[in-house]
Protein backbone atom coordinates (compact mmCIF):
# COMPACT_ATOMS: atom_id res chain seq x y z
CA UNK A 1 0.00 0.00 0.00
CA UNK A 2 1.39 3.37 -1.02
CA UNK A 3 1.84 6.31 1.36
CA UNK A 4 -0.64 9.15 0.69
CA UNK A 5 1.17 12.49 0.37
CA UNK A 6 0.37 16.09 -0.50
CA UNK A 7 2.52 18.73 -2.11
CA UNK A 8 2.99 22.44 -1.46
CA UNK A 9 5.61 23.57 -3.96
CA UNK A 10 6.06 27.18 -5.02
CA UNK A 11 7.38 26.31 -8.50
CA UNK A 12 4.25 25.21 -10.37
CA UNK A 13 6.21 23.71 -13.27
CA UNK A 14 8.41 21.67 -10.95
CA UNK A 15 5.33 20.59 -8.95
CA UNK A 16 3.52 19.38 -12.07
CA UNK A 17 6.51 17.34 -13.19
CA UNK A 18 7.06 15.94 -9.70
CA UNK A 19 3.42 14.93 -9.22
CA UNK A 20 3.47 13.13 -12.54
CA UNK A 21 6.71 11.32 -11.64
CA UNK A 22 5.53 10.33 -8.17
CA UNK A 23 2.52 8.65 -9.74
CA UNK A 24 4.71 5.65 -10.56
CA UNK A 25 3.44 2.71 -8.48
CA UNK A 26 6.99 1.42 -7.97
CA UNK A 27 7.87 4.42 -5.80
CA UNK A 28 5.32 3.50 -3.10
CA UNK A 29 3.78 6.96 -2.72
CA UNK A 30 0.65 8.59 -4.13
CA UNK A 31 -0.19 12.29 -4.35
CA UNK A 32 -3.71 12.88 -3.03
CA UNK A 33 -3.74 16.68 -3.14
CA UNK A 34 -1.77 19.67 -4.41
CA UNK A 35 -1.97 22.54 -1.93
CA UNK A 36 -1.79 26.11 -3.17
CA UNK A 37 -0.43 27.68 0.04
CA UNK A 38 0.28 27.05 3.71
CA UNK A 39 -3.28 27.66 5.02
CA UNK A 40 -4.56 25.13 2.48
CA UNK A 41 -1.91 22.66 3.67
CA UNK A 42 -2.74 23.12 7.35
CA UNK A 43 -6.46 22.67 6.71
CA UNK A 44 -5.76 19.49 4.81
CA UNK A 45 -3.45 18.16 7.54
CA UNK A 46 -6.30 18.35 10.03
CA UNK A 47 -8.39 15.95 7.93
CA UNK A 48 -5.89 13.10 8.31
CA UNK A 49 -5.94 12.03 4.65
CA UNK A 50 -2.18 12.43 4.15
CA UNK A 51 0.82 10.96 5.97
CA UNK A 52 3.46 13.27 4.52
CA UNK A 53 3.94 16.52 2.65
CA UNK A 54 6.59 17.51 0.14
CA UNK A 55 6.97 21.27 0.35
CA UNK A 56 9.27 24.05 -0.77
CA UNK A 57 11.64 25.59 1.74
CA UNK A 58 10.58 29.05 0.60
CA UNK A 59 6.87 28.38 1.23
CA UNK A 60 5.42 31.61 2.58
CA UNK A 61 4.82 31.75 6.37
CA UNK A 62 6.44 28.41 7.04
CA UNK A 63 7.47 28.57 10.70
CA UNK A 64 7.65 26.48 13.85
CA UNK A 65 3.98 27.02 14.68
CA UNK A 66 2.96 25.67 11.29
CA UNK A 67 5.21 22.65 11.75
CA UNK A 68 3.70 22.01 15.16
CA UNK A 69 0.22 21.92 13.59
CA UNK A 70 1.44 19.49 10.95
CA UNK A 71 2.88 17.34 13.72
CA UNK A 72 -0.50 17.31 15.47
CA UNK A 73 -1.98 15.93 12.25
CA UNK A 74 0.77 13.26 12.09
CA UNK A 75 1.96 14.66 8.76
CA UNK A 76 5.67 14.11 8.12
CA UNK A 77 7.60 16.76 6.22
CA UNK A 78 10.05 16.48 3.34
CA UNK A 79 11.54 19.81 2.28
CA UNK A 80 12.88 20.78 -1.14
CA UNK A 81 15.83 23.16 -0.78
CA UNK A 82 17.89 24.95 -3.39
CA UNK A 83 21.35 23.32 -3.04
CA UNK A 84 23.01 26.71 -3.64
CA UNK A 85 21.11 28.49 -0.84
CA UNK A 86 23.02 27.71 2.37
CA UNK A 87 21.12 30.29 4.41
CA UNK A 88 17.77 28.74 3.54
CA UNK A 89 19.07 25.27 4.37
CA UNK A 90 20.33 26.55 7.72
CA UNK A 91 16.92 28.08 8.47
CA UNK A 92 15.20 24.76 7.75
CA UNK A 93 17.62 22.97 10.08
CA UNK A 94 16.94 25.52 12.81
CA UNK A 95 13.22 24.90 12.40
CA UNK A 96 13.95 21.26 13.24
CA UNK A 97 13.46 19.85 9.73
CA UNK A 98 15.85 17.02 8.97
CA UNK A 99 14.60 15.48 5.74
CA UNK A 100 15.93 17.93 3.19
CA UNK A 101 16.42 17.06 -0.47
CA UNK A 102 17.65 19.24 -3.34
CA UNK A 103 15.03 20.85 -5.53
CA UNK A 104 16.44 18.98 -8.54
CA UNK A 105 16.40 15.58 -6.80
CA UNK A 106 15.10 12.57 -8.68
CA UNK A 107 11.61 11.31 -7.70
CA UNK A 108 13.02 8.10 -6.18
CA UNK A 109 15.17 10.15 -3.78
CA UNK A 110 12.13 12.15 -2.74
CA UNK A 111 10.14 8.95 -2.23
CA UNK A 112 12.93 7.53 -0.05
CA UNK A 113 12.93 10.74 2.00
CA UNK A 114 9.15 10.41 2.45
CA UNK A 115 9.55 6.87 3.84
CA UNK A 116 12.27 8.05 6.23
CA UNK A 117 10.23 11.06 7.38
CA UNK A 118 7.14 8.92 8.03
CA UNK A 119 9.24 6.44 10.00
CA UNK A 120 10.63 9.27 12.14
CA UNK A 121 7.13 10.66 12.66
CA UNK A 122 5.89 7.27 13.83
CA UNK A 123 8.80 6.97 16.27
CA UNK A 124 8.05 10.41 17.75
CA UNK A 125 4.94 9.85 19.86
CA UNK A 126 4.98 13.39 21.31
CA UNK A 127 3.00 15.37 18.74
CA UNK A 128 3.31 18.60 20.71
CA UNK A 129 6.95 19.09 19.71
CA UNK A 130 8.63 19.88 16.42
CA UNK A 131 9.72 17.17 14.05
CA UNK A 132 13.32 16.75 15.07
CA UNK A 133 14.87 16.44 18.47
CA UNK A 134 16.31 19.98 18.83
CA UNK A 135 19.66 18.67 20.04
CA UNK A 136 19.93 16.46 16.95
CA UNK A 137 18.88 19.31 14.69
CA UNK A 138 21.62 21.50 16.14
CA UNK A 139 24.21 18.86 15.33
CA UNK A 140 23.05 18.91 11.71
CA UNK A 141 23.50 22.67 11.36
CA UNK A 142 26.28 24.17 9.26
CA UNK A 143 28.93 25.99 11.34
CA UNK A 144 27.64 29.15 13.02
CA UNK A 145 29.51 32.44 12.96
CA UNK A 146 32.28 32.65 15.54
CA UNK A 147 31.07 33.70 18.99
CA UNK A 148 32.73 33.66 22.40
CA UNK A 149 31.19 30.81 24.39
CA UNK A 150 32.08 29.09 27.67
CA UNK A 151 33.99 25.83 27.56
CA UNK A 152 30.83 23.74 27.44
CA UNK A 153 29.81 20.67 25.46
CA UNK A 154 26.91 21.57 23.10
CA UNK A 155 23.56 20.98 24.74
CA UNK A 156 25.05 19.90 28.08
CA UNK A 157 23.80 22.80 30.21
CA UNK A 158 21.11 22.39 32.86
CA UNK A 159 17.67 24.01 32.70
CA UNK A 160 16.23 24.94 36.10
CA UNK A 161 12.61 26.16 36.21
CA UNK A 162 11.51 28.23 39.21
CA UNK A 163 7.76 27.92 39.80
CA UNK A 164 5.37 28.87 42.55
CA UNK A 165 1.57 29.08 42.97
CA UNK A 166 -0.53 32.21 42.83
CA UNK A 167 -0.07 34.70 45.65
CA UNK A 168 3.46 36.02 44.94
CA UNK A 169 5.51 33.54 46.99
CA UNK A 170 8.74 35.12 45.75
CA UNK A 171 9.44 33.23 42.51
CA UNK A 172 11.35 36.10 40.94
CA UNK A 173 13.40 36.78 44.06
CA UNK A 174 14.41 33.14 44.36
CA UNK A 175 15.16 32.86 40.61
CA UNK A 176 17.30 36.02 40.58
CA UNK A 177 19.23 35.15 43.72
CA UNK A 178 19.69 31.52 42.70
CA UNK A 179 21.15 32.64 39.36
CA UNK A 180 23.36 35.22 41.09
CA UNK A 181 24.69 32.64 43.55
CA UNK A 182 25.36 30.15 40.75
CA UNK A 183 27.31 32.77 38.79
CA UNK A 184 29.19 33.76 41.97
CA UNK A 185 30.30 30.14 42.27
CA UNK A 186 32.12 30.56 38.95
CA UNK A 187 29.49 28.81 36.81
CA UNK A 188 28.40 30.40 33.53
CA UNK A 189 24.72 31.14 34.14
CA UNK A 190 21.79 32.61 32.24
CA UNK A 191 18.69 34.02 33.94
CA UNK A 192 15.51 34.03 31.83
CA UNK A 193 12.21 35.76 32.60
CA UNK A 194 9.45 33.54 31.14
CA UNK A 195 6.57 34.80 33.29
CA UNK A 196 3.71 35.12 30.79
CA UNK A 197 1.72 37.33 33.17
CA UNK A 198 4.31 40.10 33.09
CA UNK A 199 7.89 39.59 34.19
CA UNK A 200 9.83 41.95 36.44
CA UNK A 201 13.36 40.49 36.35
CA UNK A 202 14.60 43.51 34.35
CA UNK A 203 13.22 45.91 36.94
CA UNK A 204 14.61 43.90 39.86
CA UNK A 205 18.09 44.04 38.32
CA UNK A 206 17.82 47.68 37.26
CA UNK A 207 17.95 46.91 33.53
CA UNK A 208 15.97 49.95 32.45
CA UNK A 209 16.78 49.86 28.73
CA UNK A 210 14.14 48.20 26.58
CA UNK A 211 15.32 45.07 24.79
CA UNK A 212 13.51 42.31 22.88
CA UNK A 213 14.78 39.65 25.30
CA UNK A 214 12.87 36.38 25.39
CA UNK A 215 10.10 37.69 23.14
CA UNK A 216 12.66 38.48 20.46
CA UNK A 217 14.33 35.10 20.86
CA UNK A 218 10.94 33.41 20.58
CA UNK A 219 10.11 35.29 17.38
CA UNK A 220 13.44 34.39 15.79
CA UNK A 221 13.14 30.75 16.88
CA UNK A 222 9.62 30.53 15.49
CA UNK A 223 10.92 31.68 12.11
CA UNK A 224 13.96 29.40 12.21
CA UNK A 225 16.39 32.32 12.48
CA UNK A 226 17.72 31.95 16.03
CA UNK A 227 21.24 30.64 16.53
CA UNK A 228 23.83 30.94 19.30
CA UNK A 229 25.21 34.32 18.12
CA UNK A 230 21.64 35.64 17.97
CA UNK A 231 20.88 34.43 21.48
CA UNK A 232 24.14 35.96 22.75
CA UNK A 233 23.13 39.31 21.27
CA UNK A 234 19.69 39.21 22.91
CA UNK A 235 20.93 38.14 26.37
CA UNK A 236 22.21 41.07 28.44
CA UNK A 237 25.62 40.50 30.04
CA UNK A 238 25.48 41.78 33.61
CA UNK A 239 28.78 40.25 34.68
CA UNK A 240 31.32 37.89 33.06
CA UNK A 241 29.44 34.81 34.26
CA UNK A 242 25.81 35.96 34.21
CA UNK A 243 23.57 36.77 31.26
CA UNK A 244 19.94 37.88 31.49
CA UNK A 245 17.19 37.31 28.95
CA UNK A 246 14.48 39.77 29.94
CA UNK A 247 10.77 38.98 29.67
CA UNK A 248 7.55 40.67 28.62
CA UNK A 249 6.60 43.68 30.72
CA UNK A 250 2.87 43.56 29.89
CA UNK A 251 0.60 40.58 30.42
CA UNK A 252 -1.23 41.12 27.11
CA UNK A 253 1.94 40.15 25.23
CA UNK A 254 1.72 36.50 26.34
CA UNK A 255 1.06 35.17 22.76
CA UNK A 256 4.65 36.17 21.90
CA UNK A 257 6.00 33.38 24.12
CA UNK A 258 5.17 30.43 21.88
CA UNK A 259 5.76 27.00 23.44
CA UNK A 260 7.17 25.43 20.27
CA UNK A 261 9.61 28.31 19.85
CA UNK A 262 10.65 28.24 23.50
CA UNK A 263 11.71 24.61 23.10
CA UNK A 264 14.32 25.80 20.58
CA UNK A 265 15.38 28.65 22.87
CA UNK A 266 15.96 26.26 25.78
CA UNK A 267 18.00 23.96 23.55
CA UNK A 268 20.29 26.81 22.54
CA UNK A 269 20.47 28.03 26.14
CA UNK A 270 21.91 24.66 27.16
CA UNK A 271 24.84 25.39 24.82
CA UNK A 272 25.27 28.98 25.97
CA UNK A 273 25.27 28.50 29.75
CA UNK A 274 26.11 25.67 32.11
CA UNK A 275 23.01 26.56 34.14
CA UNK A 276 19.91 28.36 32.87
CA UNK A 277 17.48 29.56 35.56
CA UNK A 278 13.98 30.33 34.27
CA UNK A 279 11.43 32.38 36.20
CA UNK A 280 8.07 30.81 35.22
CA UNK A 281 4.48 31.99 35.55
CA UNK A 282 2.19 30.52 38.20
CA UNK A 283 -0.64 29.24 35.98
CA UNK A 284 -0.89 25.53 35.18
CA UNK A 285 -4.43 25.47 33.78
CA UNK A 286 -4.68 24.03 30.27
CA UNK A 287 -7.67 26.06 29.01
CA UNK A 288 -10.17 23.22 29.02
CA UNK A 289 -12.79 25.28 27.16
CA UNK A 290 -10.42 25.41 24.17
CA UNK A 291 -9.22 21.83 24.45
CA UNK A 292 -11.22 20.84 21.37
CA UNK A 293 -8.94 23.10 19.32
CA UNK A 294 -5.47 21.61 19.71
CA UNK A 295 -3.90 24.43 17.68
CA UNK A 296 -5.36 27.25 19.77
CA UNK A 297 -2.87 29.40 21.70
CA UNK A 298 -2.50 28.63 25.39
CA UNK A 299 -2.07 31.37 27.99
CA UNK A 300 -0.01 29.05 30.17
CA UNK A 301 1.68 27.23 27.30
CA UNK A 302 5.05 28.88 27.96
CA UNK A 303 5.00 27.81 31.61
CA UNK A 304 4.00 24.24 30.85
CA UNK A 305 6.56 23.89 28.05
CA UNK A 306 9.33 25.19 30.32
CA UNK A 307 8.41 22.91 33.21
CA UNK A 308 8.30 19.91 30.87
CA UNK A 309 11.75 20.73 29.47
CA UNK A 310 13.40 21.48 32.83
CA UNK A 311 15.99 19.20 34.41
CA UNK A 312 15.01 20.47 37.86
CA UNK A 313 11.87 22.29 38.99
CA UNK A 314 12.36 24.55 42.02
CA UNK A 315 8.90 24.87 43.60
CA UNK A 316 8.60 27.98 45.77
CA UNK A 317 6.10 28.49 48.58
CA UNK A 318 5.79 31.11 51.26
CA UNK A 319 5.94 30.39 55.01
CA UNK A 320 2.47 31.38 56.17
CA UNK A 321 -0.79 29.39 56.49
CA UNK A 322 -2.39 30.84 53.35
CA UNK A 323 0.76 30.48 51.28
CA UNK A 324 1.34 26.90 52.44
CA UNK A 325 -2.22 25.92 51.60
CA UNK A 326 -1.85 27.35 48.10
CA UNK A 327 1.51 25.65 47.73
CA UNK A 328 0.24 22.18 48.70
CA UNK A 329 -2.65 22.44 46.24
CA UNK A 330 -0.43 23.83 43.50
CA UNK A 331 2.19 21.15 44.10
CA UNK A 332 -0.43 18.49 43.37
CA UNK A 333 -1.21 20.13 40.01
CA UNK A 334 2.50 20.45 39.26
CA UNK A 335 3.09 16.76 39.87
CA UNK A 336 0.26 15.87 37.50
CA UNK A 337 1.72 18.12 34.80
CA UNK A 338 5.33 16.90 35.12
CA UNK A 339 5.10 13.59 37.00
CA UNK A 340 8.71 12.59 36.38
CA UNK A 341 10.32 15.94 37.20
CA UNK A 342 13.23 16.24 39.62
CA UNK A 343 11.68 18.63 42.12
CA UNK A 344 13.22 20.78 44.86
CA UNK A 345 10.92 22.52 47.34
CA UNK A 346 11.93 25.96 48.65
CA UNK A 347 9.94 27.67 51.38
CA UNK A 348 10.51 31.41 51.28
CA UNK A 349 10.09 34.17 53.88
CA UNK A 350 10.51 31.92 56.90
CA UNK A 351 10.06 33.77 60.21
CA UNK A 352 8.86 33.13 63.72
CA UNK A 353 5.36 33.87 64.94
CA UNK A 354 3.04 33.18 62.04
CA UNK A 355 3.57 29.38 62.16
CA UNK A 356 4.97 28.95 65.66
CA UNK A 357 8.24 29.50 67.45
CA UNK A 358 10.01 26.76 65.44
CA UNK A 359 8.81 27.48 61.89
CA UNK A 360 11.12 25.13 60.03
CA UNK A 361 10.10 22.12 62.09
CA UNK A 362 6.40 22.98 61.88
CA UNK A 363 6.47 23.57 58.12
CA UNK A 364 8.56 20.47 57.44
CA UNK A 365 6.10 18.35 59.40
CA UNK A 366 3.11 19.84 57.56
CA UNK A 367 4.65 19.36 54.13
CA UNK A 368 5.60 15.79 54.90
CA UNK A 369 2.09 15.02 56.10
CA UNK A 370 0.00 16.79 53.45
CA UNK A 371 2.29 16.81 50.39
CA UNK A 372 4.74 13.95 50.91
CA UNK A 373 7.69 16.37 50.77
CA UNK A 374 10.80 15.38 52.71
CA UNK A 375 13.58 17.59 51.29
CA UNK A 376 12.91 21.28 51.94
CA UNK A 377 15.17 24.32 51.64
CA UNK A 378 14.15 27.10 54.04
CA UNK A 379 14.97 30.70 53.10
CA UNK A 380 14.58 33.19 55.98
CA UNK A 381 12.86 36.52 55.57
CA UNK A 382 15.25 39.47 55.12
CA UNK A 383 13.19 42.57 54.48
CA UNK A 384 16.06 45.02 54.96
CA UNK A 385 18.43 43.20 52.60
CA UNK A 386 15.79 42.66 49.90
CA UNK A 387 14.61 46.28 50.08
CA UNK A 388 18.16 47.60 49.77
CA UNK A 389 18.90 45.31 46.82
CA UNK A 390 15.63 46.21 45.04
CA UNK A 391 16.16 49.94 45.61
CA UNK A 392 19.57 49.79 43.89
CA UNK A 393 18.64 47.20 41.25
CA UNK A 394 21.21 44.72 42.55
CA UNK A 395 21.33 41.20 43.91
CA UNK A 396 21.97 40.21 47.51
CA UNK A 397 25.41 38.98 46.42
CA UNK A 398 26.33 42.60 45.68
CA UNK A 399 24.12 44.62 47.99
CA UNK A 400 23.81 42.47 51.11
CA UNK A 401 26.54 39.80 51.15
CA UNK A 402 25.79 38.93 54.80
CA UNK A 403 22.06 38.45 54.23
CA UNK A 404 20.66 35.33 55.98
CA UNK A 405 18.97 34.41 52.71
CA UNK A 406 22.26 33.70 51.02
CA UNK A 407 23.59 30.55 52.79
CA UNK A 408 20.62 28.26 51.93
CA UNK A 409 20.38 29.60 48.38
CA UNK A 410 24.13 29.31 47.88
CA UNK A 411 24.09 25.71 49.10
CA UNK A 412 21.18 24.93 46.78
CA UNK A 413 22.91 26.63 43.83
CA UNK A 414 26.09 24.61 44.43
CA UNK A 415 24.11 21.36 44.62
CA UNK A 416 22.14 22.05 41.44
CA UNK A 417 25.25 23.18 39.54
CA UNK A 418 27.29 20.22 40.80
CA UNK A 419 30.09 22.33 42.33
CA UNK A 420 31.50 22.90 45.79
CA UNK A 421 30.60 26.14 47.52
CA UNK A 422 33.75 27.98 48.66
CA UNK A 423 33.90 29.29 52.21
CA UNK A 424 34.42 32.84 51.00
CA UNK A 425 32.02 34.04 48.32
CA UNK A 426 33.38 35.74 45.26
CA UNK A 427 32.62 39.44 44.83
CA UNK A 428 31.62 41.11 41.62
CA UNK A 429 29.72 44.13 40.40
CA UNK A 430 27.21 44.32 37.61
CA UNK A 431 28.51 45.90 34.43
CA UNK A 432 25.94 48.41 33.30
Amino acid sequence: MSIPIVTAITDSVREADLVASLGDDELGVSVVRRCVDLPDLLALAATGIARAVVLSADLRRLDRDALARLALGRVAVVTLVDPDDENLERRMRQLGLRHLVPTDAEPKWIAEAVFAAVADSDDNSDTSTSYADPSVALQDLPPAPAVSLPDLAPGSGQLIAVWGPTGAPGRTTIAVELAAETADLGVHTMLVDADCYGGVVAQVLGLVHESPGLAGASRLANNGMLDLPGLVELARTVNPRLRVLTGIARADRWPELRPAALAAVWTLARSLAAVTVVDCGFGLEQDEELSYDTAAPRRNGATMATLSAADVVVAVGTADPVGLQRFVRGLSDLRELVPGADMQVVINRVRRGVVGSDPESEIASALQRYAGVHDVVFVPLDIRGCDAALADGRTLVEQAPTSPMRPPLRTLAARLAGVNAPDRPRRFSLRR
